[in-house]
C-alpha cells in the first residue's frame, strides 16, 4: 500500500499537470487567434481611412482649380451672358468630383468590439476543484418498462451533476424475487459507455422470472456506488420440447427439430444400450432440466406412448391451463409437410395434429400440391394467404382463443375459437424437413392489440372450432 500510494500519488500530479498545460495550451491558441484579429482590424481600417483621404485631398485641389474658373468667366461675360456663364458654372460643379465626395468617414475608429470581458471565466477556473466521487443513480421504477421482450430502465441522479462523462448499466436473470441475493447462478452483465440516463435492453430472451439491474455513474476519473439494485418481473411463455415422447424420426435438440429416416432404428439401438446399462431414458435427468417449472410433466411418457406411424408429432413439456401466451416456430422452407398448433395431453400416438377432435393447427403441405389449411378434428379450411417463413402462436386459454400470425409483419393467419375442456400443450409436427422453436416470448404488444380488437367483433377466421 505505501508503495500504491507513492505510485498513484505521482500519477495524479502528472494528470493534473497534463490537465493545466492543456488549459494553458488552449488559453495562449485563444489568445493568438484574438490578436491576429485586432492585428487585421488595423491596417485594413487603416487602409479604408486613407484611400478616402486621398481621394478628399483630390477633389480639393479640383475644387480650387473649379473656383478660379469660375471666376474667369464671370469677369468675361457681359450681362447679357451671364445666364450663359451661370450654366458652364454649374455644369463644372456637377461634374467636378467634391460634388460627389461624402465626407463621412467609411469605417468607425472605434474598437470596442474587440475587447473582453473574463469575469465569468476567471470565476470557473476559481472555483476548479478535484473531481468528486459521483453520486449512486436512482432507479426510476415507475418510468421504466417491461414489454416486448425489452427492458427499458429509467433512472436519475439525486443532485445536478456536470462532470457526469457516462453511466454503467449490469443485469442478470434470476428466478428469485425481491432484492438480488448475494449468490447467484447468473453473472451480472455490463453494458458501459451509457450517456443518458434511460437505456433500453431489446431482443431479449426471457427464459428466467425475474432480472435485477444497477447502476453507476461515472466521471473522467472515478466511478461511483451502483444504485440500489432493483428486481423486474419478466413474464413470458417459457418451454422446452419433449424429446421422451416425440416421434423417433424425430431428431429434438434442445428447442430444434430434424426429422430423420433412420432416427428409429437409431434410438431403438441407443434405447437397447441404455437399458443394458441400466439407466433410464427419461429427459427428467438432462441438464437441460435444472429449472422446473411448476406446470412442466414431471416425466416423460413411457416409449408405448411415443407418437408413430405417420404422426411425426413433438410436443412442448409445458402446459398451458391459464392466461395468454405466445411463441414462434421458423421452419425450413423444403420441408413437405409442416404443421404448428396446440392438443390436449391426451392426443393418441397414432393421431395426426388437426385429425382429431384434441388438436388444433396450421399446415403446410408441400408434397404433390401445395397447400396451407386451417385443421380441428378432421376439418381443414384453406388459408388463402402468403405462407411465412416463421409463424407466430397466440393462445389465450380462458378466452379460447388460438391464433396464428406472421411473426414479423405481425398479420394475422387465422385464428380458432374454442372452449379448452382440459390444458393444452404446444405442438409441432415435421415430415422430411425440420423446425426451430422459439420459447421465453412475451406477447407482442401488436398481437395484445389485435387480439382485444378480434375479441370483440366475429371474425370470419374462426370457423373452425
Amino acid at each position: 500500500m505505501l508503495q500504491n500510494v507513492e505510485a498513484n500519488s505521482v500519477k495524479v500530479q502528472e494528470d493534473l499537470e497534463g490537465e493545466f498545460q492543456t488549459l494553458y495550451s488552449l488559453l495562449d491558441e485563444l489568445k493568438e487567434n484574438m490578436l491576429m484579429k485586432i492585428k487585421q482590424a488595423r491596417p485594413s481600417r487603416t487602409y479604408e481611412l486613407q484611400n478616402q483621404l486621398a481621394a478628399c485631398t483630390k477633389a480639393l485641389e479640383s475644387s480650387e482649380e473649379l473656383l478660379e474658373t469660375a471666376n474667369q468667366t464671370l469677369q468675361g461675360a457681359e450681362n447679357h451672358d451671364f445666364h450663359q456663364a451661370a450654366k458652364q458654372i454649374k455644369d463644372s460643379v456637377t461634374m467636378a468630383p467634391a460634388f460627389r465626395l461624402s465626407l463621412k468617414a467609411k469605417v468607425s475608429d472605434n474598437m470596442s468590439h474587440l475587447m473582453v470581458d473574463f469575469a465569468q471565466e476567471r470565476c470557473m477556473l476559481q472555483a476548479l476543484k478535484f473531481l468528486p466521487v459521483p453520486s449512486a443513480p436512482e432507479i426510476d421504477m415507475a418510468e421504466s418498462l417491461v414489454a416486448d421482450n425489452c427492458v427499458t430502465l429509467v433512472w436519475k441522479m439525486p443532485d445536478e451533476d456536470s462532470k457526469i462523462d457516462h453511466y454503467v448499466l449490469e443485469y442478470r436473470k434470476t428466478n428469485f424475487e425481491g432484492p438480488p441475493r448475494v449468490k447467484e447462478d447468473q453473472p451480472w452483465m455490463v453494458i458501459e459507455g451509457i450517456k443518458q440516463t434511460e437505456y433500453t435492453l431489446s431482443g431479449l430472451k426471457f427464459d428466467m422470472k425475474y432480472m435485477n439491474f444497477r447502476v453507476k455513474a461515472c466521471n473522467k476519473a472515478v466511478a461511483g456506488e451502483f444504485s440500489e439494485p432493483v428486481t423486474l418481473e419478466t413474464r413470458a411463455f417459457m418451454f422446452r420440447l419433449d424429446a421422451g415422447t416425440c416421434h423417433q424420426n424425430l431428431r429434438v435438440e434442445e428447442l430444434s427439430v430434424e426429422w430423420d429416416a433412420m432416427g428409429g432404428k437409431v434410438q431403438d439401438i441407443k434405447a437397447r444400450e441404455k437399458d443394458s446399462k441400466g439407466r433410464t431414458a427419461s429427459p427428467v435427468n438432462s441438464p437441460a432440466r435444472c429449472v422446473q417449472s411448476p406446470k412442466r410433466m414431471p416425466s416423460a411418457r413411457g416409449g408405448r406412448d411415443r407418437f408413430t406411424a405417420e404422426s411425426y408429432t413433438v410436443l412442448g413439456d409445458t402446459l398451458i391451463d391459464g392466461a395468454d401466451h405466445y411463441w414462434e416456430v421458423k421452419y425450413d422452407r423444403d420441408s413437405k409437410a409442416f404443421g404448428v398448433g396446440v392438443a390436449y395431453r391426451s392426443l393418441g400416438k397414432f393421431d395426426q395434429l388437426g385429425k382429431t377432435s384434441a388438436s388444433w393447427c396450421l399446415h403446410l403441405n408441400n408434397w404433390l400440391q401445395v397447400s396451407f389449411t386451417a385443421k380441428h378434428n378432421n376439418k381443414a379450411k384453406v388459408l388463402d394467404v402468403p405462407v411465412p417463413d416463421c409463424i407466430g402462436v397466440y393462445c389465450n386459454f380462458h378466452e379460447g382463443f388460438l391464433s396464428f400470425y406472421n411473426a414479423k409483419t405481425k398479420q394475422l393467419l387465422h385464428t380458432f375459437k374454442a372452449k379448452f375442456t382440459q390444458p393444452v400443450l404446444p405442438a409441432f409436427m415435421v415430415w422430411c424437413g425440420s423446425f426451430h422453436v422459439y420459447s421465453g416470448l412475451q406477447v407482442p404488444s401488436s398481437v395484445k392489440s389485435l387480439q382485444k380488437r378480434n375479441s370483440t367483433t366475429s371474425s370470419s377466421n374462426a370457423s373452425l372450432t
